[in-house]
């Protein structure tokens, strides 16, 4: 199993910077939390992670690619979840999951076989052969996630994982991707719920206006920020309303 690797990644839109030199270290097995407020970034880095968006500098390496030297090898050891994903209405969603299937030349049969467990976890099973069109948001959430782990990808990324889920489904969802990082695969993990990220991720960063100012485990930041007491969403809300970063900027 391999990790993600960015080093100086920049990004700008014409004059307008949107990623300002941003460096992390994600090793294999982890589950990595990244923060940040809207139009931080974050979703312009998992973009430019999963192959989607071309940097304007810098370097990704992710399960051992370059992003932009190899993106069908990384495409093919990604699993990645948006937070709007995109599904095909006029499928059912069995007929969803063999498609997404095929693309990564799974048989019907393994398809079945790999995605009944996740079609249990998720109480799929009395909704699998209708229509996508009559999904429910966290019905499609969590057809999504069942399609992006079909083929064992190394490394999955995850644009806010329990938009739209019941309170059962996000306990289980958290069930699950613990049980992934177990297993040796490596999660990244974007999401605003900080109390996700503080019980869950081994470690965060904080982006904030295209720039990490804080990397480490929670108490990490905790001794960092002088808040020995405070949650992550207390440190989280010190640091984007003006705290400025925490620590040295260290690749971590």
């Amino acid at each position: 199993m391999s990790g993600i690797v960015l080093t100086d990644l920049t990004k700008s839109y014409g004059a307008f910077p949107v990623l300002r030199g941003i460096s992390l270290n994600v090793e294999p097995g982890e589950l990595f939390g990244f923060l940040g407020p809207n139009g931080a970034g974050k979703t312009t880095t998992i973009k430019i992670m999963t192959s989607l968006l071309l940097p304007s500098g810098g370097r990704v390496e992710v399960a051992g690619y370059d992003v932009v030297e190899d993106p069908y090898e990384v495409k093919r050891r990604v699993g990645f979840v948006p937070d709007r994903p995109f599904l095909y209405d006029k499928l059912t969603g069995s007929e969803f999951l063999e498609f997404v299937g095929h693309l990564y030349d799974l048989s019907p049969a393994t398809v079945r076989e790999r995605s009944h467990e996740l079609i249990e976890l998720f109480d799929l099973s009395e909704w699998i052969d209708e229509l996508v069109e009559a999904y429910s948001h966290g019905m499609r959430q969590k057809l999504a996630m069942t399609s992006a782990l079909l083929h064992e990808p190394e490394i999955i990324i995850i644009d806010e994982p329990t938009v739209g889920l019941d309170p059962r489904s996000q306990s289980r969802m958290k069930t699950l991707l613990s049980n992934l990082t177990a297993k040796g695969h490596t999660v990244f993990l974007s999401t605003h719920t900080l109390e996700i990220a503080e019980a869950l991720c081994t470690r965060v960063a904080i982006i904030h206006r295209g720039e990490i100012i804080a990397r480490g485990t929670v108490d990490e930041l905790r001794r960092e920020a002088r808040r020995e007491d405070s949650s992550l969403e207390e440190i989280f809300l010190g640091l984007t309303e003006g705290g400025g970063p925490v620590g040295e900027p260290s690749l971590v």
